[in-house]
C-alpha cells in the first residue's frame, strides 16, 4: 500500500511513501549484514565511472541468498523485512539446521509457513527449483542464467517472468520486458512473484528526498559548455545539435548500444522491441 500525508509543506504535497505494514521486524539479522563503503560513483582508482551521486543515508547490506543452493532442507519464514539495496522485501528463513539466510520475498510469502528448495519440491510460492521440474506457464523470478551462478534477472519489486515452453535442454522464458529467452533447464527459479509491487506508485516529492537516496541533481546537457557535454555550447538556447547523447555520447533516446555479438544474444529468441 502506498500512504498520503495531508499537505502541510510544498515537499510534502505531492510526496508519498510506502506502507510498511507487511513487514514484521525492524533490526536486520547481524549475521548477515555487511556496511560496503561510499565511492560515491567512483571506481578504485577514484576517477568518476557514474555521475550524480554522493552522500546519502547510512545503510547495511544485506546478503541475499540469491542461488538457493541449500537442497532438500526445509526452511521457515522467520521475519519479512525492508532492504534499503532493493526495490522488493527479503524474508529471514530458519533452516532445520539452524542456519539463516534472507531471499528476496515473492507475492503472498507469509511468517511462519515453510518453503524448501530443490529438484523433488511442490511448486509452491517461494519454492526453488530448476526449470525442468517447474511446469509450463508457472510465474517464476530470481532466475538463473548460467546453472549455479545465483538468480540474476527477474528480482526487482512487483516484477514475474514466466516458463512459456520446454525444448529439449531449453526452456523458452518471458520476461517482463517481452523479451524471450532460452534458459537452459538445469537453471534455478523461485516460483512466485516479487511482491511489493506499489513501489513503482510511490512518489518522491522533493530534492531533499532523493539526496537521501545518494542521488544528487542533474543538469541538462544542451546547458552545458562543449567541454563539459556533447550536447553543449552554442549562442542562446540550442536543440543540441545532434541525437540525444550523454556525456561519453551514448545515445540516450532509442537508439541501439547494444554489441550484436554479445554471446548471450543468440539465447534471445524474441526481442523486446519490435
Amino acid at each position: 500500500m502506498v500512504r498520503v500525508y495531508k499537505p502541510t509543506s510544498p515537499g510534502r504535497r505531492f510526496a508519498s511513501v510506502a506502507d510498511y505494514s507487511d513487514l514484521t521486524k525492524k533490526r536486520p539479522e547481524k549475521s548477515l549484514t555487511i556496511k560496503l563503503p561510499h565511492c560515491d560513483g567512483r571506481n578504485n582508482y577514484g576517477h568518476f565511472t557514474s555521475k550524480r551521486k554522493s552522500g546519502g543515508n547510512r545503510k547495511l547490506y544485506r546478503i541475499i541468498d540469491f542461488k538457493r543452493d541449500k537442497h532438500d532442507v526445509p526452511a521457515r519464514v522467520a521475519a519479512l523485512e525492508y532492504d534499503p539495496y532493493r526495490s522488493a522485501r527479503i524474508a529471514l528463513l530458519h533452516y532445520k539446521d539452524g542456519e539463516k539466510r534472507y531471499i528476496i520475498a515473492p507475492e503472498g510469502l507469509k511468517v511462519g509457513q515453510m518453503i524448501v528448495s530443490g529438484l523433488s519440491v511442490e511448486p509452491e510460492i517461494g519454492n526453488a527449483m530448476p526449470l525442468r521440474a517447474i511446469p509450463v506457464g508457472q510465474r517464476i523470478h530470481n532466475v538463473e542464467l548460467t546453472p549455479g551462478r545465483g538468480g540474476q534477472m527477474v528480482k526487482s519489486a512487483g516484477s514475474s517472468a514466466r516458463l512459456v515452453a520446454k525444448d529439449g535442454d531449453y526452456g523458452m522464458v518471458e520476461l517482463p520486458s517481452g523479451e524471450m529467452r532460452k534458459v537452459h533447464l538445469s537453471c534455478y527459479a523461485t516460483i512466485g512473484e516479487v511482491g511489493n509491487a506499489d513501489h513503482s506508485n510511490v512518489r518522491i516529492g522533493k530534492a531533499g528526498r532523493s539526496r537521501w537516496m545518494n542521488r544528487k541533481p542533474t543538469s541538462r546537457g544542451v546547458a552545458k559548455f562543449p567541454a563539459a557535454h556533447p550536447m553543449g555550447g552554442g549562442e542562446g538556447r540550442t536543440k543540441g545539435g545532434r541525437h540525444p547523447c550523454s556525456r561519453t555520447g551514448v545515445l540516450s533516446k532509442g537508439g541501439k548500444t547494444r554489441s550484436p555479438r554479445k554471446p548471450s544474444g543468440s539465447f534471445i529468441v524474441r526481442h523486446r522491441t519490435k
